[in-house]
């Protein structure tokens, strides 16, 4: 069976936009500012809407915020 993470940019990209903050970040999106550490944190894998949403923010395809990495388990 394969586990998979979902990873992000969101911190990257947040210093390279002004040095927003994590909180300025949730009130565009719509979310706490707890969301958002999780998120970035890879605590928490947002809902493909919020996901969206956030790349709309950075004006950056999904790709170039999140990415999808499926690793072989050892049996």
């Amino acid at each position: 069976m394969a586990k998979s993470s979902i990873s992000n940019n969101i911190r990257t990209l947040r210093f390279m936009h002004s040095e927003m903050t994590q909180q300025d970040l949730a009130d565009k999106v719509g979310v706490t500012r707890q969301t958002i550490v999780a998120i970035e944190k890879a605590k928490y894998s947002p809902s493909l809407e919020v996901a969206f949403r956030i790349a709309r923010v950075f004006k950056s395809p999904l790709e170039a915020v999140f990415s999808y990495d499926e690793e072989e388990e050892s049996i």
